[in-house]
């Protein structure tokens, strides 16, 4: 029909008007401050447990090092000459006497590596041979030398002899029970306590026997052990007491 308004309707009628609806929203509750004290505390607690496990490792590692480079990386056709024990005997709980008569927690030895002897006060041919020996031991090493020290573990009550007195400059000298020594340390077979040294760790463990009735060829050996074992804990002691 002629002058009609063809045009389609608007769009405001067209479309039927939305339905006015509230606004929706979705309030999370914030932690208490009991719950954020308790998160944060575990939080720490973790991270204080890995601190911890790294310190540990960082402790352990030397020891290891040292044990697998002498037992494990060493050239072919080079031969150990102390006998390793395994599995590690720790220092006792055990309070021994020194010279002066003055009670010592053997423990307190902890810290650096320790050659150590036994024998009674008497001190015969072998005794004095040993003390040489190991004596000779350290000084071989130089400037490692202060990472050594030389015990000597007397198994009984008697007097020390006076001759001695020289060769024992320098030497820790600690009197305990052959029953409680015999309790950590341990000849091989169909040998004695005397006959042989002992190496003891920097954490108190007692790590390698030398053979029995060590001679100066036999010196000569071991302190190749003791070089090896020194360089492979570079850092790892302390030197001096």
């Amino acid at each position: 029909m002629s002058g009609s308004n063809s045009s389609p309707p608007s769009a405001v009628h067209a479309l039927p008007a939305a339905a006015d609806e509230p606004l929706g929203l979705t309030v999370h509750s914030m932690p208490s401050p009991r719950q954020a004290l308790e998160g944060a505390e575990g939080r720490r607690t973790v991270v204080g447990r890995w601190k911890m496990l790294l310190v540990l490792l960082c402790c352990a590692a030397p020891v290891i090092a040292s044990y697998f480079t002498y037992y494990v990386v060493r050239p072919e056709g080079r031969r150990v000459y102390g006998e390793l024990i395994d599995p590690q005997r720790p220092l006792p709980k055990l309070m021994a006497t020194s010279r002066e008569g003055a009670p010592v927690d053997l423990r307190s030895l902890k810290g650096q590596w320790l050659l150590v002897a036994v024998a009674d006060a008497a001190c015969d041919a072998l005794c004095e041979q040993q003390l040489y020996l190991q004596r000779q031991l350290r000084e071989t090493l130089g400037r490692e030398k202060d990472r050594l020290d030389r015990v000597w573990l007397v198994s009984d009550s008697a007097p020390i002899p006076d001759r001695l007195a020289n060769g024992l400059h320098g030497a820790t000298v600690l009197r305990a029970p052959k029953a409680e020594i015999a309790k950590w340390l341990s000849p091989a077979a169909g040998h004695t306590l005397e006959e042989h040294f002992y190496l003891v760790d920097p954490l108190g463990n007692y790590m390698i026997r030398f053979p029995a009735r060590m001679d100066a060829a036999g010196a000569a050996r071991a302190k190749r052990d003791l070089d090896r074992v020194l360089r492979a804990s570079a850092s790892w002691d302390n030197a001096g007491r």
